[in-house]
């Protein structure tokens, strides 16, 4: 029996859990995650871009058709809270929240015992030049998968209360592998 290939976006300013929601679809319904946080990282550092504008979406069109494309809606207070206390860990691209995903040690990563590092968009004085950037630039992004009947909007403060609904919206689209429980 094939398998279905499911095409989906997420789209969310930083820090809204779009790392999260996407680890989890992975390992819900066995599909597999690709960071644009960690892609646009490595790009930034070998001069290339990633698809997060409207030209950058119109050229992804022409590689592949998307199936669904989640936005998620979290409130600015909450985003400059969680960017302010988030550290990750450079060479895997783990995140860690250090109120409510901190790791094991101060400063360590729990795998690997390396350092964790605070970038420097995520410090409290650039992330509000970061939000008011991301909605500039996603707006037109947002209202043309809108406009195609693909977009699916979610809000909320909390991942774990936003997680169901998205849980349900992929189960309607593919079979899951393991249950929303899980989590």
């Amino acid at each position: 029996m094939a398998s279905k290939l499911l095409r989906a976006v997420i789209l969310g300013p930083p820090g809204s859990g779009k790392g999260t929601v996407c680890q989890r679809i992975a390992q819900s319904f066995g599909l597999q995650h690709l960071s644009s946080g960690h892609f646009l990282r490595e790009n930034i550092k070998a001069n290339t871009g990633f698809p997060r504008t409207l030209v950058q979406a119109e050229a992804l069109d022409r590689i592949c058709e998307l199936d669904l494309v989640i936005t998620l809606n979290i409130p600015f207070e909450t985003l400059k809270d969680r960017l302010s206390r988030r550290w990750i860990h450079p060479p895997s691209g783990r995140v860690y929240n250090l109120d409510f995903n901190p790791p094991h040690v101060h400063g360590i990563d729990d795998i690997t015992g390396e350092p964790l590092v605070q970038q420097e968009d995520d410090k409290p004085e650039a992330v509000a030049a970061r939000l008011r950037q991301y909605k500039d630039v996603a707006k037109p992004v947002i209202e043309l998968y809108k406009s195609r009947g693909v977009l699916h909007q979610f809000s909320g403060t909390e991942t774990n209360k936003i997680w169901p609904y998205v849980y349900t919206l992929f189960s309607n689209k593919i079979t899951p592998i393991q249950s929303k429980e899980a989590y």
